[in-house]
């Protein structure tokens, strides 16, 4: 990638006024109220007598995608800007995907499993998407030595939880209670927010970056090339995981989908609605990542789905 092409990444800006940060911020508080209504404290009891697979999801998830995630940016340096890697671990920290329990369903995974990672992942993203975005997110900057051109990374703590709180915390306890108190309503309204969700989102990245359309549509070739091997670090991870640790076969396409499908609306309301970047040099690079990642995890999400669907290998 040329510096060229580097500097009209990461010149490209996105700017909305309070109105229209405030709306996508409620249709992401919608989706993931969405979310919540698949999950019912019942479910967890059986996830839970059997915890193994619990707990090397939240390894996949929480502590090694986003330390991978900094490796992968520090080894391609040369090939990308320094707010691109920044992106890609923002992205990283981030919980897992909303859509990822449609996509366990379709390819035959263990659906409470993934119901249960993505509730778990959700809740601690409160804590841990700021620590992780400050902790690896430093360690970026530091091994790519790009100290000199990048302002130290200074997360404004409190705004990144009171976001995080707003659009993750207060849906999820609406959604359970819902599906505890109205499970009819909850049934009626869980498939069609997960579709719903994925058209939310692909124009939420499409009126974003319109007034940028010819310098998106310039670089996404090699946005593309960098999300696509990302995206395959973080399924790699989780089918490895779980190969390893010699889970059942649907757990190890669940750990698969959850460590590859991430809340990436999440990145970027918080790079749109935090003071998170208000010293930073232009982050485009990180605007774009974080984007063209939410459009393609539902491609590849789909793609592996389909494959682990048609697999011989379905066991009960």
């Amino acid at each position: 990638m040329t510096q060229e092409v580097i500097q009209t990444i990461d010149s490209i800006h996105v700017s909305l006024n309070a109105g229209g940060m405030n709306t996508i911020n409620i249709i992401l508080a919608f989706v993931m109220y969405g979310v919540a209504l698949g999950i019912k404290p019942a479910i967890f009891v059986e996830v839970f007598k059997k915890p193994k697979s619990v707990l090397l999801g939240m390894l996949c998830q929480l502590v090694l995608l986003p330390a991978l995630t900094c490796l992968l940016a520090i080894l391609i340096t040369g090939w990308i800007s320094p707010m691109m890697g920044l992106g890609m671990i923002l992205v990283a920290a981030c919980p897992g995907g909303n859509i990822s329990n449609f996509m366990s369903s379709l390819a035959k995974a263990n659906v409470e499993l993934s119901v249960s990672l993505t509730a778990i992942s959700t809740a601690l993203a409160v804590f841990l998407t700021p620590f992780n975005f400050w902790a690896w997110g430093n360690v970026y900057l530091h091994a790519a030595n790009v100290a000199a051109t990048v302002p130290t990374l200074v997360i404004p703590l409190w705004d990144v939880f009171k976001t995080i709180f707003i659009l993750l915390g207060i849906p999820l306890v609406l959604g359970i209670l819902t599906s505890h108190y109205l499970p009819k309503v909850a049934d009626v309204l869980k498939k069609p927010l997960q579709w719903l969700s994925i058209v939310i989102f692909i124009a939420m990245v499409v009126l974003s970056f319109s007034s940028n359309l010819d310098a998106f549509l310039k670089c996404v070739k090699y946005i593309f090339l960098v999300v696509l091997v990302h995206n395959l670090l973080a399924l790699s991870i989780g089918y490895g995981v779980g190969t390893i640790a010699k889970v059942p076969f649907r757990d190890r396409r669940t750990l698969t989908i959850e460590t590859g499908i991430q809340n990436s609306g999440l990145g970027l309301a918080l790079m749109l609605g935090t003071s998170l970047f208000a010293n930073f040099p232009p982050h485009g690079g990180m605007l774009v990542i974080t984007a063209w990642w939410g459009i393609w995890h539902i491609i590849s999400g789909l793609t592996v789905a389909t494959i682990f669907n048609r697999s011989r290998r379905n066991e009960a």
